[in-house]
């Protein structure tokens, strides 16, 4: 990939998000990584590069319209383009369905599916304004199957953000941007063993088909495999990585 393309991925500093920023960065990408923990972000920027030539962390709440405006107008001043957006930002959450409250329907849905749609208007304005672009959300199992271990805010913000991949797919397909989904099911991740506890872990891998977690790792990779340029022909799709929880 010549000259490198600039990757701006959300919710980049931990866990999945950490995952896909290394992949990225080492596929060649320069990489802005945009964090409700900036301080995180930075870390991990320097610890990729401490030049900041090819890594840069960013303080971002993406449940605030206006701060995502502000990422787009930083990474371009920093890196002088962008081509991939990995809406990766997420607030997970498990709560008894009935007892959701607006305050907590509203905080999930504010960085979920807001965070996700108002981040594809952004950067998608500016992808399609250039002619090329890559988008990859991050959907979840739990929003094709009403999930197990997540609550129902969770679930239905998942769900939203599947169908605003395609309404999005289509809008952008003519200017060169596609927008696809991934869409994982319970990954070896700190926050699935929170939510199940450690010592319900084994028990919950052997209800999984395949008898075992995912791997984050390879998540990356198909992230990856989605923002390069050679993904052209793939657009308003959905890649499932569940262990046979969810067939189709």
């Amino acid at each position: 990939m010549s000259p490198a393309q600039t990757a701006v991925v959300t919710g980049g500093a931990h866990g999945l998000g950490e995952a896909i920023v290394r992949r990225l960065h080492a596929d060649g990408y320069r990489v802005a990584i945009a964090d409700l923990d900036g301080t995180s972000a930075g870390a991990l920027a320097e610890d990729l590069d401490g030049s900041a030539a090819t890594a840069r962390g960013y303080a971002v709440d993406v449940a605030d319209r206006d701060a995502l405006e502000g990422l787009l107008s930083g990474v371009l001043a920093d890196f002088g383009e962008v081509h991939v957006l990995v809406n990766n930002a997420a607030r997970t959450q498990a709560a008894p369905l009935l007892e959701i409250t607006p305050d907590e329907l509203d905080a999930v849905m504010k960085v979920n599916f807001h965070g996700t749609f108002h981040a594809c208007q952004v950067f998608g304005a500016h992808l399609a304004a250039q002619g090329y672009g890559r988008i990859v959300n991050m959907a979840s199992l739990a929003g094709q199957n009403g999930g197990t271990a997540t609550g129902g805010h969770y679930a239905s913000s998942k769900g939203a953000i599947l169908s605003a991949t395609k309404v999005f797919a289509r809008e952008l397909a003519p200017r060169g941007v596609t927008v696809n989904a991934v869409s994982p099911g319970p990954q070896d991740s700190p926050v699935v063993r929170s939510i199940v506890g450690e010592e319900r872990l084994a028990e919950f891998a052997r209800g999984i088909p395949v008898g075992r977690l995912g791997d984050p790792a390879f998540i990356a990779k198909m992230v990856a495999l989605l923002a390069s340029p050679d993904a052209a022909s793939v657009t308003g799709a959905c890649w499932d990585a569940n262990g046979g929880l969810h067939l189709r």
